[in-house]
C-alpha cells in the first residue's frame, strides 16, 4: 500500500505537467493564428535598396490580403514646398466668380501615387481631357481615395478676393481656417497646381497577383529634391502598412533650389545665360525676356512662379555692367532713363503679386504675345519706308557711333 501511494503523486504531477504543455501549446497556436491574421489585414512592403543617386528605381515588394487592391503613396519627407491657386472660374450653378485664392507651404516637394497596371486605361481617359483633368476624379475612379493622405494634412491659407484686386495682384482678406472636408478638397487642387501633369502625379506600374502578392518598379525621376522618401502600401483607408524609407543624394555640379521643389546641373543655366547677356545688353536689354521662356522650355520643372521671380534680380548683374559701360560712352539719357523707372519701380511692385495668381498657360500666352508684339515693332524698325521717314534718327546713331569711337581712341 505504501508504494501505491507513493506512485500517485508523480502520476498526478505528470498529468498536470502533460495539461500545463498542451495548454501552453494552445497559447501558441492561438497568438501565431493571431499573427497572420494581423499580416492578412494590414499591407506588407519592403524596397530593394535604401539609396539611389538623382533618380533611379526601387523595386517594391509586398502582401496584400488576397482579392484586395493595393496602392503606393511616395513622397519627399524633407522638404516642403509652396502650392497656390487662384479661383476665379464661374461656378457651375450661381455662375458667380469667387475670386479666392488658395495656398500652403506643406506641399511634399515630390508626391505620387502609383497602381495596379490595369488601372491605365482610366488614366489614359482623364489624360484626354488636357488641362481640364481632375484629381479628385481621377482619384476617385481609381479608387485610390484611401491612398491620399500626406497633402491633404497641409495648412491651407485662403484669401477673399476681388476682381480689382487680383488685377492688381493683391491676395485679399485672409479668411477663416478650413475645415478637414475643405481643406482635402483644396488640397487636391493644391497638387495639381504645383504638379501640373497626370504623369507627375499618377502612374500604374503595380504588377498584383491574386494570391494578394505584388511587385513594382519605382522610378524616380532626375532633377528632385535630395533626402528621405517614404513609401507606404494602402489596401484601403484603413489597411496600410508601415513607411519604408530611401534616400535620394544629390551632388554638385546637381543643386537643390528649395523654392522651386527640384534640382539641376547649375552649369546648364550658367552657359545658357552667358550666351544670352551679351545678345541681351546688346540690345540694351538685361535678357530678362529671352531667359523667361528660354529656362520655361528646357527647364520644364521650374514653376513660372520661380523663373519669373529669379530671373529679375539676376538681370541686374548684367544691366549694372551694362550701365557702366554704356555712361562711359555716353549712351544713357539720365532724364529719361528715371522717368521710366519711375513706371519699372510701381510695374516691379505689382507684377510679383500677378504672377502668383496665373497659371503657367496664362503666364506663357501673355509672355508670347510680349514678345510677338516687340518684335513687330521692331522689324517694322528695320524696313526701308521707317528708315526714310526717320532721317533724323539715323544722323542721331551717327552721331553716338563717332562719339564710341572718339571715346575708344582716347582710351587708346
Amino acid at each position: 500500500m505504501k508504494k501505491k501511494t507513493g506512485i500517485m503523486p508523480w502520476l498526478v504531477a505528470a498529468m498536470v505537467m502533460f495539461a500545463g504543455v498542451n495548454v501552453a501549446c494552445g497559447v501558441e497556436d492561438t497568438s501565431q493564428a493571431s499573427g497572420q491574421s494581423a499580416v492578412l489585414d494590414a499591407p506588407t512592403i519592403t524596397i530593394d535598396k535604401a539609396q539611389i543617386n538623382n533618380g533611379g528605381t526601387i523595386k517594391v515588394s509586398g502582401q496584400v490580403p488576397a482579392g484586395k487592391p493595393v496602392y503606393l503613396e511616395v513622397y519627399a519627407a524633407d522638404h516642403m514646398v509652396r502650392a497656390n491657386r487662384f479661383d476665379a472660374d464661374p461656378d457651375k450653378e450661381t455662375g458667380v466668380r469667387p475670386y479666392k485664392f488658395y495656398i500652403t507651404s506643406e506641399m511634399p516637394a515630390y508626391y505620387k501615387i502609383f497602381v495596379s497596371k490595369d488601372l491605365q486605361a482610366k488614366i489614359d481617359e482623364e489624360a484626354k481631357k488636357k488641362n481640364k483633368w481632375s484629381y479628385s476624379e481621377l482619384l476617385k475612379s481609381l479608387g485610390a481615395e484611401g491612398a491620399y493622405s500626406v497633402p491633404a494634412k497641409a495648412k491651407i491659407d485662403s484669401y477673399q478676393s476681388t476682381l480689382m484686386a487680383s488685377i492688381i495682384g493683391s491676395r485679399g482678406d485672409l479668411l477663416p481656417a478650413l475645415d478637414a472636408k475643405e481643406n482635402n478638397k483644396r488640397s487636391m487642387q493644391l497638387v495639381k497646381a504645383r504638379f501640373r501633369k497626370i504623369d507627375n502625379v499618377f502612374a500604374a506600374v503595380i504588377d498584383l497577383k491574386p494570391d494578394g502578392s505584388y511587385t513594382a518598379d519605382i522610378n524616380v525621376r532626375k532633377g528632385l529634391a535630395p533626402g528621405q522618401y517614404k513609401i507606404v502600401a494602402v489596401a484601403d483607408k484603413n489597411a496600410k502598412s508601415e513607411a519604408v524609407t530611401f534616400e535620394n543624394k544629390i551632388d554638385f555640379p546637381n543643386v537643390y533650389l528649395g523654392n522651386a521643389g527640384t534640382s539641376l546641373n547649375i552649369f546648364y543655366p550658367f552657359f545658357l545665360t552667358l550666351v544670352v547677356a551679351i545678345f541681351g545688353v546688346l540690345m540694351g536689354a538685361g535678357g530678362g525676356f529671352i531667359m523667361n521662356p528660354l529656362l520655361l522650355t528646357l527647364f520644364p520643372a521650374l514653376p513660372h512662379t520661380i523663373v519669373a521671380g529669379t530671373v529679375t534680380p539676376t538681370v541686374l548683374f548684367s544691366q549694372g555692367s551694362g550701365i557702366y559701360n554704356y555712361s562711359k560712352i555716353k549712351f544713357i539719357n539720365w532724364k529719361l532713363g528715371c522717368s521710366i523707372g519711375a513706371a519699372m519701380l510701381l510695374g516691379g511692385f505689382i507684377g510679383p503679386k500677378l504672377t502668383e495668381m496665373i497659371t503657367l498657360d496664362q503666364f506663357k500666352f501673355a509672355f508670347g504675345w510680349i514678345l510677338i508684339v516687340l518684335a513687330v515693332l521692331m522689324f517694322w524698325q528695320t524696313t526701308p519706308g521707317y528708315l526714310a521717314k526717320n532721317k533724323k534718327e539715323q544722323a542721331i546713331l551717327k552721331e553716338f557711333k563717332k562719339r564710341a569711337e572718339e571715346a575708344a581712341q582716347g582710351k587708346k
